[in-house]
C-alpha cells in the first residue's frame, strides 16, 4: 500500500486545489457584468441568432468527431505496442501492421467519400 501513497497524496492535493479554485473563484473575480460579456464568444465573428430549442449542428461535426477518435485509438494503440516490440517478436509485428492496414482502409474510405473536406 506504501507504494501508492505518493498517488494518493497527488490525488488529494489536486482534488482539493480544485475544489480550492472553483470555491475562492466568486469571491475574488470581478463582478462587471455587460451584455457584451453575456453573448456567446464565436472566435472574433458576431454570433449567429439560434432558434429557441437550439439550433441543428451539421452532420459534418458529428463525422469529424468520429474520425478524430477513431485515430486517435489508433494512436492509443501503438503506445503499448511499441513498448513490448521486444517481447511479441514478429507476430507482434504482423498484428500491428493488420490493425495499420484497417485503418488505413477506414481513412481511403473516409478520404474517397470526402469526410476531410470542410466545405
Amino acid at each position: 500500500m506504501e507504494l501508492y501513497a505518493p498517488i494518493l497524496v497527488l490525488a488529494v492535493l489536486a482534488a482539493g486545489f480544485a475544489v480550492f479554485s472553483v470555491s475562492i473563484a466568486p469571491f475574488t473575480g470581478p463582478k462587471r457584468w455587460n451584455r457584451a460579456k453575456l453573448d456567446a464568444y464565436e472566435c472574433g465573428i458576431e454570433p449567429t441568432p439560434q432558434p429557441v430549442g437550439g439550433g441543428r449542428f451539421p452532420l459534418k461535426y458529428m463525422i469529424t468527431a468520429m474520425l478524430f477518435i477513431v485515430f486517435d485509438i489508433e494512436i492509443i494503440f501503438l503506445y503499448p505496442w511499441a513498448v513490448a516490440f521486444d517481447q511479441l517478436g514478429v507476430f507482434g509485428l504482423i498484428e500491428m501492421v493488420l490493425f495499420i492496414v484497417t485503418v488505413l482502409v477506414a481513412y481511403a474510405y473516409v478520404w474517397r467519400r470526402r469526410g476531410l473536406d470542410w466545405d
